[in-house]
C-alpha cells in the first residue's frame, strides 16, 4: 500500500458516513439547528480551536519529520482560527467575546483525538480523518453562506476547506515517508477510519437527539 491507496481505501470504507457528513442534515447537527450565521461560524471556529491545541501537543511529543509536520499543521488552524473568529467578532462587534465563546473541546472529534497515539496513528489521523471529515462538513458552511448571500463567509469557508485538501495531499506523502511495513499501513487505516466513525457517530447521536433521522430519505 501506499498514501494515495490509503486515502482511496478509507474514502471507499467510509463512503457512507462521508457522504452523510455532506448533507444539509449536517449544520442542524452542528449547531443544535440553531441555523444562524453566529452559531454556523462557532462551530467551525470550535474544530480549529480543538486542531490547534491537539497539533501542537503532538508536535511537543513527536520528532523529527513528524514534530514539524504537527507544528506546520497547528500553525495554520491557529491562523483559521483567527480569521473565523475574527469574522465572528463582526457579527458581535467584539473579537475578545467572540473568542471566549469558543471551545475547543466542544468539537466533536476533540475526544476522539487525544485519544490517538503512535506517530503512524497521528499522522493518519490529523492529515487524512480529518480532513476527509473537514472537506465535506465545510461543503454545507460554504453552502449556508451562499444561500445567506454572505459572499465574504462563504470565500472563508472555501478557502477552509481548500486547506483541507491541501492537509489530504500532505498526509499522502507524511505516510509514504513513515509507513514501513504491512502492519503500518493497517494501523494507519484503522486511526483515519476511526475518525471518521467518531464524527458520524457525534453527527447521527446530535440528530437523533433531536428525533431526526440521520439517514436520508429516498
Amino acid at each position: 500500500m501506499n498514501g494515495q491507496e490509503l486515502l482511496e481505501t478509507v474514502r471507499e470504507a467510509q463512503a457512507t458516513e462521508l457522504d452523510r457528513l455532506g448533507s444539509d442534515k449536517y449544520l442542524i447537527a452542528a449547531t443544535d439547528a440553531d441555523l444562524e450565521r453566529v452559531p454556523v461560524l462557532r462551530s467551525v471556529a470550535e474544530s480549529a480551536a480543538s486542531g490547534r491545541e491537539t497539533l501542537s501537543r503532538w508536535a511537543e511529543a513527536e520528532t523529527g519529520d513528524a514534530a514539524s509536520a504537527f507544528e506546520t499543521a497547528a500553525e495554520a488552524e491557529a491562523a483559521q482560527f483567527g480569521r473565523v473568529v475574527d469574522s465572528l467578532a463582526e457579527l458581535s462587534d467584539d473579537a475578545t467575546d467572540a473568542a471566549a465563546t469558543v471551545d475547543g473541546t466542544d468539537a466533536p472529534l476533540h475526544a476522539t483525538l487525544v485519544d490517538v497515539d503512535g506517530t503512524v496513528e497521528r499522522i493518519a489521523a490529523a492529515f487524512v480523518g480529518r480532513p476527509l471529515v473537514a472537506d465535506r462538513t465545510l461543503l454545507q458552511a460554504v453552502n449556508f453562506f451562499v444561500n445567506e448571500a454572505d459572499g465574504g463567509r462563504a470565500d472563508l469557508a472555501r478557502a477552509l476547506r481548500t486547506d483541507a485538501q491541501d492537509r489530504l495531499d500532505e498526509g499522502v506523502e507524511l505516510l509514504d515517508s513513515v509507513c514501513e511495513t504491512d502492519a503500518d499501513w493497517e494501523r494507519a487505516q484503522r486511526a483515519a477510519e476511526r475518525v471518521v466513525e467518531a464524527a458520524y457517530e457525534a453527527y447521527a447521536n446530535a440528530l437523533e437527539s433531536m428525533g431526526i433521522d440521520p439517514k436520508p430519505v429516498c
